[in-house]
């Protein structure tokens, strides 16, 4: 996949916009949209060529999680505890999948095998960091076990998974739809 560098910037543009719009509780939230920042981060993997935007998008979510505690009215502020620093792998683990992805694509029908697996394990590895480094470091629960995460993984899979679906499903449309008139430019500038 080969993007300009203005096209590059335009769409890390709109996914900062996203993660703005979608990441709860501050001013910008959207309350009936789910936090887009797993789709986002495996986006920019797929996307954006420069690594550079990885630590920028960890900057930006992170700005976002303090101001929401410190202006946006959050009085629970458990999210940015000692378990915080596990986000940074499981972003980390979606923007790999999505650079795989990226060495995978093809404008073709066989890609869609590669994009599943790929947002599966990827979407499974960053639940086990976010989710397992919360639950075991963040000092929430008392004794907590392998097991009991274990059913707390597999009872939010499905949620993670069905977000993810939703916003990729979304950017295959908005890709799809780009990809049909940048053929159809071509073609027409052939004639």
């Amino acid at each position: 996949m080969t993007l300009s560098r203005s096209q590059q910037f335009i769409i890390a543009a709109v996914l900062a916009v996203l993660m703005i719009v979608t990441r709860g509780h501050h001013f910008a939230s959207v309350d009936a949209l789910p936090s887009a920042s797993w789709a986002i981060f495996f986006l920019l993997g797929l996307y954006l060529s420069s690594a550079a935007w990885m630590p920028i998008f960890l900057i930006l979510a992170a700005a976002l999680d303090v101001s929401a505690v410190l202006w946006g009215g959050v009085t629970n502020s458990a999210c940015l505890s000692p378990a915080y620093g596990f986000l940074v792998p499981a972003y980390g683990s979606l923007w790999l999948a999505g650079r795989w992805y990226a060495s995978h694509y093809q404008f073709k029908l066989q890609t869609l095998l590669p994009l599943i697996a790929s947002v599966v394990v990827g979407t499974a590895t960053s639940a086990v960091f976010s989710g397992g480094g919360y639950y075991f470091f963040s000092g929430n629960y008392i004794d907590p076990t392998i097991a009991e995460y274990s059913q707390r993984f597999v009872n939010s899979f499905t949620s993670h998974l069905s977000v993810m679906a939703f916003y990729l499903v979304l950017a295959m449309i908005a890709h799809i739809v780009f990809r049909a008139a940048q053929l159809s430019q071509r073609a027409n500038q052939q004639h």
